[in-house]
């Protein structure tokens, strides 16, 4: 299978190419998170446990609000409790490090760590639907729509990309968001200005973890239609490679996140293919990915060329 095969495999179908899109949903939404914790000069390890917990608790809404409700304010609410969840695991590593100076490096990792065993117990447990086979809650009697049937893509692609647009505006057009990203990007600079460049590490925090709890809320609500045991699976961290690939700017995640839910899918299916070997796959993946989040200089390439002249 050549590089061209491996890449346009992802849109050969509608179930493949919906799914190819539905999952650039969530990678965009996780991306923003992540970004906005990059922005604010600080990291979010936290983020897997974040979409996790977010999307457990989105499923808990959606599983007991009264059933008299019209589905799109139970979708609001398991929404508005998702974004909530993570939002609070982003401000309690906020709030260790302005009262005990703890790095969030770490604190965002041990919280979402310690967190992620009880919400697997939460969903095998209390939650697991006795009638089914799986380690999963019931299905969901509301959910997100379904544009691309019968592919997994759902109205959280719409979403994402919408809430990609308003992060931009936020931090290019605002006030706040200026404040935000020199605050972040350069505290020395922030504080000559006036600005309290450690009061962004609450913000960011705070707002990464709302935009991972969100991803929870679209993957259980509108991929899935319902909460299984594992169902974040690395979305974090993908999120936070595709903020990387994209330098952390907001018009450029979508982009990012496109080619890297097309690469994914195509690992996939070349695996289910066996034409390729799982370990070459995974190289190839890493490698592209590497690649594409190299910040090269011409300036450096071209000085490195003549010295070796």
């Amino acid at each position: 299978m050549n590089l061209v095969h491996f890449l346009t495999n992802p849109w050969a179908s509608v179930w493949f190419a919906g799914n190819t899109l539905d999952y650039t949903a969530l990678l965009v939404c996780a991306s923003i998170g992540a970004a906005f914790a990059f922005r604010g000069g600080l990291f979010n390890l936290g983020l897997e446990g974040q979409i996790y917990l977010g999307g457990l608790a989105a499923a808990c809404a959606l599983l007991f609000v009264p059933g008299g409700l019209a589905p799109g304010l139970s979708l609001g609410l398991a929404a508005a409790a998702a974004a909530l969840t993570g939002a609070l695991m982003g401000l309690f590593c906020a709030f260790l490090k302005k009262t005990t100076g703890a790095n969030t490096l770490i604190t965002t990792f041990l919280l979402s760590s310690a967190l992620m065993p009880v919400a697997d117990f939460i969903i095998a447990g209390p939650l697991r639907d006795s009638a089914g086979s799986m380690l999963a809650t019931a299905r969901f009697s509301a959910g997100l729509p379904r544009i691309l049937p019968p592919s997994n893509l759902s109205l959280s692609f719409v979403f994402s990309v919408g809430l990609c647009v308003t992060a931009h505006i936020f931090i290019s057009r605002t006030g706040a968001g200026y404040r935000f990203r020199i605050a972040g990007g350069s505290p020395a600079f922030a504080r000559y200005g006036g600005i309290d460049a450690d009061s962004v590490s609450v913000p960011a925090l705070g707002l990464s973890g709302a935009f991972g709890g969100l991803c929870g809320f679209f993957a259980v609500a509108g991929t899935y239609g319902l909460c299984y045991q594992g169902f974040s699976g690395g979305l974090g961290w993908a999120g936070m490679a595709v903020a990387l690939i994209a330098r952390n700017r907001f018009p450029a995640l979508l982009p990012a996140a496109l080619f890297y839910a097309t690469l994914k899918s195509g690992v996939d299916q070349t695996l289910l293919s066996s034409v390729i070997s799982i370990n070459a796959s995974q190289l190839l993946e890493a490698l592209i990915l590497m690649l594409a989040t190299v910040k090269f200089s011409r300036a450096r390439l071209l000085k490195g060329i003549a010295h070796g002249i």
